[in-house]
């Protein structure tokens, strides 16, 4: 049995043969999660939570070594946007953000958690750029096969979660309109609704993707009240990244250095214990590579 990689640079180094190995692996380890993932309060103390990080593994490894260290009692949480725009020193490095990350979810199924973004869902609404497909024919030469068995690995994340004392995470949004059960409406999501999930910038953010209609602190308060839960933690809008919005309600992540310029290099210590009421009981930890460029690989 092929062993699981130690580290993104292992991955990078992988055969054909061995590439196919650890994708047989994955597919029998990685849990397949719902759309929706509702975290029952437990032992778990703390999540480290890791925005948007595109292919920049360095950043990622930084996380998981936080993750590590904060103990058994902590959870890993991915918001999405694994793939896709990899830092110059990263090589091919959606491949190998994305392969490391979903080893670590077959090592540790009850403590790490991807949710899927834009860009793990571009197989049911395109995204732009798209460099996974390019990177693993470089890797491992031209057969389709091994982008859709990874893609399809990445798509096991559920769509949105949320934690037992009051938090949600997704990639950008949340749906506009809800089922009486509402975490069966992601089961349901037609492409618009996907979009509202994954796509929809905040009103003031400054990009305008065209994906879903922008929501607002209004749109906020009706998606709290109809789900009891109290802060939301998202990527996608870069110029965002570490400012509390909305009341305290609203915080986003970004933890790649594609886009350190905003906010940083950052990820947020959620605690899983105790109630929340504001984004300020998150801490916010920048990691140990922003600012900072290493040799090519």
């Amino acid at each position: 049995m092929v062993e699981l990689p130690r580290g993104p640079q292992d991955i990078l180094a992988l055969s054909q043969d061995e590439a196919d190995g650890l994708l047989e692996r994955l597919e029998r380890t990685v849990p397949v999660h719902p759309a929706f993932v509702r975290l029952a309060p437990g032992p778990m103390r703390e999540a480290v939570v890791l925005g948007d990080s595109h292919g920049d593994w360095r950043s990622t490894e930084a996380a998981v070594d936080l993750f590590r260290t904060e103990g058994a009692e902590a959870m890993l949480i991915g918001l999405g946007d694994y793939i896709d725009r990899p830092p110059d020193d990263c090589g091919d490095g959606s491949v190998a953000n994305a392969l490391y990350l979903l080893s670590l979810a077959a090592r540790f199924p009850d403590r790490v958690l991807l949710v899927q973004g834009n860009h793990e869902t571009v197989r049911r609404v395109p995204a732009y750029p798209h460099h996974l497909p390019e990177e693993v024919d470089q890797l491992w030469g031209p057969e389709v096969e091994r982008y859709d068995r990874l893609m399809a690995l990445l798509e096991r994340g559920p769509i949105a979660a949320s934690t037992g004392n009051g938090a949600y995470l997704a990639h950008a949004g949340f749906p506009r309109h809800l089922e009486r059960e509402w975490t069966e409406t992601y089961a349901h999501l037609d492409v618009d609704g996907l979009c509202e999930v994954v796509w929809a910038e905040c009103d003031v953010a400054r990009s305008r993707r065209g994906g879903g209609p922008p929501w607002g602190s209004a749109d906020l308060d009706r998606f709290f009240r109809a789900t009891g839960l109290s802060i939301f933690l998202r990527g996608h809008d870069p110029d965002l990244t570490g400012r509390p919005l909305y009341a305290g309600r609203c915080l986003t992540l970004h933890t790649t250095r594609i886009y350190e310029q905003f906010g940083g290099v950052v990820v947020g210590l959620l605690p899983l214990g105790t109630a929340l009421n504001s984004v300020s009981e998150v801490r916010l930890r920048h990691l140990p590579t922003e600012g900072r460029s290493y040799p090519s690989v």
